[in-house]
């Protein structure tokens, strides 16, 4: 009887001490657009939730927050700059320039909005990786061009894990963009997150 009544105390008191655990793990945000945010997709399959499976697996203790909003532009990343930095994270993922360059924001604009999130990351400390991206062929060359430098002059100016294109590893796999041709499937998060690790974990500590 005392073995079983001490069973079933260990027991609640693990089950009481799980969200005290999960609350002591530093944050990781995934700050962007609906990319970030898992447009069209179930609940669980944003490259975010593939991040966290893949950092828990790995032995990371991370909590990893979605900060990502369908359809936000390089301005909203500003404008909802302070509420990232409330949450006190350790690490953020920066994911915003799509939305800019699919509407043909002037890049000086682009530019200046990223510059202003990652100078108030690098001034508050927190660890940050920038995550470029690319436009469909018929924005033009030159402009194409243009706009995937200005990321890594913003990676280089800032001293900051930088990959230059997040859908590097899955543009020629089968199944991992929606129909749209925009936004990852759940296949294509998984991808993400994969391209994602190896910048990522210089950042973090296990």
């Amino acid at each position: 009887m005392d073995v079983c009544r001490s069973f079933i105390v260990s027991f609640w008191l693990i089950l009481l001490a799980a969200p005290l655990l999960a609350a002591d793990r530093p944050l990781l945000v995934c700050y962007g657009d609906s990319i970030t945010a898992g447009y069209g997709l179930q609940t669980g399959q944003s490259f975010p939730d593939a991040l966290q499976r893949d950092l828990d697996h790995r032995g990371y203790h991370y909590k990893v927050s979605n900060q990502g909003t369908s359809g936000a532009t390089t301005k909203d990343a500003v404008a909802n700059l302070r509420a990232i930095l409330l949450l006190h994270t350790q690490v953020v993922i920066i994911e915003f320039g799509g939305n800019d360059g699919l509407r043909g924001l002037p890049l000086a604009q682009t530019r200046q909005n990223l510059d202003q999130v990652l100078t108030a990351l690098e001034n508050a400390r927190i660890k940050t990786l920038l995550a470029g991206i690319t436009l469909p062929p018929n924005y033009g060359r030159e402009y194409i061009q243009q706009f995937e430098q200005l990321f890594r002059d913003l990676a280089a100016k800032h001293h900051i894990a930088f990959v230059p294109m997040i859908y590097k590893d899955l543009v020629h796999v089968p199944g991992t963009i929606q129909p749209d041709g925009i936004h990852p499937t759940a296949k294509g998060s998984e991808i993400i997150a994969r391209t994602l690790m190896p910048a990522l974990t210089p950042l973090l500590k296990k």
